[in-house]
């Protein structure tokens, strides 16, 4: 059985805990936050098995064989390099790293001392990815990929009232484009590879990062656009676009509803099946991954993916 210890309070470690229980071969570890009080309350909501104060405590303890961290991006390399270093397998909140020369060497390191090192991207291993790259032969030469991820954070409130906020501090890694931006940008690395090139724009917010913004990626024979935003809502949906049919997905992160349209005929509306919680696919991976399986495929998107973002980031705010 592998123990999964979780880093974080938030309420994505709570669906964590929720697929780590709905996924045989694993089971919680205790749970570590620089509050103990509220790492023991967490424990006690999700039935972990024990809470300590601080990542230190629990690679020192013993009682686990990997860690999910769900801290703030700009801790998450430091965390990473405790855990591989302690020989424990982890499992870490995307993005990864604020930066792809911080994932590589981090990948460098776990790959030197035989330790699981994988990006919690959970599109990467949702069947509704995997049905989208089962369709795209029928689509013909693909031209065009509109992909985007727009929902407004009830969060952005506290911006607008002139506070601070995690997601939205810029000294904590928060932005838009590393949030929601980092979902259709993986999922066009994962289904038509790293673009040869990549510009963008991203609109400031008064928190001092991005709240939405767009980039258009090139190919050889496609151009991709991708939008992203924690601002604002859309009810358009993400598309493909090839020569003989397009592709409508109704959500670039956990696609559930495909239509697809062939060139003068009709359309054909396909669902998805899959499990109610998205993050049941990357536990199941990273129990594979500990018990051997070759997730070199999986890094190196995550560096695909933090390159593009890289590019972005360069660009001031507008």
């Amino acid at each position: 059985m592998i123990r999964i210890g979780i880093v974080g309070t938030s309420s994505i470690s709570e669906r964590l805990a929720d697929a780590v229980r709905a996924v045989d071969g694993v089971a919680l570890g205790p749970v570590a936050s620089r509050d103990g009080d509220r790492a023991r309350e967490f424990a006690d909501r999700i039935g972990a098995p024990g809470a300590v104060r601080g990542l230190d405590a629990l690679l020192s303890a013993g009682e686990v064989d990997a860690v999910y961290l769900a801290s703030p991006n700009a801790a998450h390399a430091q965390q990473v390099e405790a855990a591989v270093d302690a020989g424990v397998a982890v499992l870490v909140e995307k993005p990864a790293t604020l930066a792809a020369a911080e994932w590589d060497g981090l990948v460098a390191r776990a790959r030197e001392q035989r330790v699981v090192l994988l990006e919690a991207m959970r599109t990467a291993y949702d069947p509704g990815i995997r049905s989208i790259a089962e369709i795209l032969p029928r689509l013909g030469r693909v031209r065009r990929v509109s992909f985007r991820y727009e929902k407004r954070s009830a969060r952005y409130d506290h911006v607008l009232a002139g506070e601070q906020t995690n997601i939205f501090d810029p000294s904590l890694g928060g932005s838009a484009l590393r949030d929601l931006g980092v979902y259709p940008l993986h999922a066009l690395v994962l289904l038509f590879g790293e673009p040869r090139r990549i510009s963008g724009a991203r609109v400031g917010i008064a928190s001092g990062t991005d709240g939405l913004g767009s980039a258009i990626a090139e190919y050889d024979d496609l151009v991709a656009d991708v939008a992203w935003s924690k601002i604002t809502d859309t009810a358009l949906p993400s598309e493909i676009q090839g020569e003989e049919a397009s592709l409508s997905v109704d959500a670039i992160d956990a696609p559930r509803r495909l239509v697809l349209t062939p060139h003068g005929g009709a359309s054909e509306v396909i669902d998805v099946e899959a499990p109610e919680n998205p993050m049941i696919g990357e536990v199941e991976r990273l129990r594979d991954a500990v018990r051997g399986a070759d997730i070199a495929s999986d890094q190196d998107r995550t560096a695909s993916t933090l390159r593009l973002v890289d590019v972005l980031l360069q660009r001031p705010l507008r």
